[in-house]
């Protein structure tokens, strides 16, 4: 028996190969997706199956791709409100035979109604299963949202309430092998280990440990979450089938009179936030790598035209990665050299710092031409807030910025500084020149008032 776990890091999705007898079965698999063919033909499997666990929100399937490569059968869950043209429905109870390995189907609807768990059965050992794929319904410390039908959100938490106890049924021993770890936006309270057992998590995850399904309901109504608009787009996508990601992960080289002459609808400075704020090209949007994934599909739309801004080139090659697999691929080219820019005379911008001491000063004075703009989430601002501050979360600026007075300053806050500067790059390009960040943020805010 094999079984891999392939991690994509940014979107924390998890994707799985497991095999026997010679043949492999790939679970949720990412986009860019010859890796598994790799792995699968390294340990001498040929891939013949393909099981998606639901339709993915966060990030653009494999699935079809990774078919047209290996001539593997799709299987998908039923209602996924939309045929999913490449693959064939797969229902509760249907079986899969892998050498020694059965796969059995579950379905475990409440995070999406298509959603499906596929429980691992080893013939060597008759003691219930080993193990299960549980998707987007059960993580490691936490469950799946349950926001995407708000109109039946009752219904939906529900039903997530009884697939949790379905999975519980498989028994203590069997591991979870969840699509999503720390860090996804598909979930908001996943411990920062990968691996666990449904004992484990029947014990100690919080939202298991509520027994009662009313009580259940009640607290998944009560989460706060987020969508960005790029879902919408994954869903189309997932329900259509991508194409291929580009053979060429990296993006074309731009001298910087090409970068002006690219027609890019975007310029997005994927440098780290501090240097963006020391000096950036004017017009760009302050993007870090490691935010592309959580942040990209706020702002930008299928088809933008994108360039982007690097210290070096291997920031240039993550980023378009990251970009690709939310189906943002229209990047027109990469620059890299912003000091030797300002160095030849290139005019340049910044964003201003400012500490815990100026930022209290302006709330003593209460100043009627400034506000102190408060970019974290709901749930990290309903803990914890500083008097005086006005909340709008980062991706909602990505309309809301049009709310904001140009005339006004504003200082933008959020628990780092990291998010408040992509933030104040946003409002940058958009216009807004009176922006500066409260470096440190709220965690200087709390080691001041301690």
């Amino acid at each position: 028996m094999f079984l891999e776990k392939i991690k994509t890091p940014g979107l924390s999705h998890l994707s799985y190969i497991i095999g026997s007898g010679g043949q492999a079965a790939v679970i949720d698999p990412r986009r860019d997706c010859e890796i598994y063919v790799e792995k699968a033909r390294a340990e001498g499997l040929e891939i013949t199956h393909i099981f998606e666990t639901h339709r993915n929100e966060d990030l653009i399937s494999g699935s079809p791709i990774l078919a047209d490569l290996t001539g593997a059968t799709v299987y998908h869950g039923p209602d996924a409100a939309g045929e999913v043209v490449f693959a064939k429905t797969a229902r509760e109870g249907d079986c899969f035979e892998l050498g020694q390995l059965r796969i059995e189907v579950l379905e475990t609807p409440g995070h999406t109604d298509d959603h499906l768990a596929f429980v691992i059965h080893d013939s060597e050992y008759s003691e219930g299963p080993v193990g299960v794929f549980t998707g987007d319904a059960l993580f490691v410390g936490d469950v799946g949202r349950t926001d995407f039908y708000p109109e039946r959100k009752e219904e939906v938490a529900g039903l997530l309430f009884d697939s949790l106890q379905k999975l519980c049924g498989l028994g203590d021993q069997a591991i979870i092998y969840p699509a999503h770890g720390a860090g996804s936006v598909c979930g908001s309270g996943m411990a920062e280990r990968e691996f666990s057992t449904i004992g484990h998590e029947r014990r100690n995850n919080p939202r298991l440990r509520i027994s009662d399904r009313d009580e259940f309901i009640k607290a998944k109504l009560a989460e706060n979450h987020y969508q960005p608009p790029y879902f919408r787009l994954m869903e189309r996508l997932n329900l259509e089938g991508s194409n291929a990601a580009p053979r060429v992960m990296r993006p074309r080289r731009l001298g910087l009179k090409d970068l002006g002459e690219s027609g890019a609808d975007y310029l997005v400075d994927v440098r780290d936030p501090l240097a963006y704020a020391a000096g950036h090209l004017p017009g760009a949007m302050c993007l870090p790598v490691g935010l592309i994934p959580a942040f990209a599909g706020w702002f930008l739309g299928e088809g933008d035209r994108i360039a982007l801004v690097a210290s070096e080139e291997g920031q240039l090659a993550h980023a378009m990665a990251h970009l690709v697999r939310i189906g943002l691929d229209n990047v027109v080219g990469g620059y890299v050299g912003v000091v030797p820019a300002a160095a030849q005379g290139k005019a340049m911008n910044s964003i201003p710092m400012i500490g815990t001491e100026e930022v209290a000063c302006r709330l003593d004075r209460d100043s009627d031409e400034w506000t102190l703009l408060d970019v974290r989430d709901a749930d990290e601002r309903s803990s914890a807030s500083i008097d005086g501050s006005v909340h709008i979360y980062v991706g909602e600026l990505n309309e809301r910025w049009s709310e904001l007075d140009k005339a006004r300053r504003y200082t933008l806050m959020c628990a780092s500084g990291m998010r408040a500067t992509v933030a104040a790059g946003w409002l940058a390009s958009r216009g807004l020149e009176k922006i500066d960040v409260y470096l440190g943020s709220m965690g200087a805010w709390k080691q001041q008032s301690s």
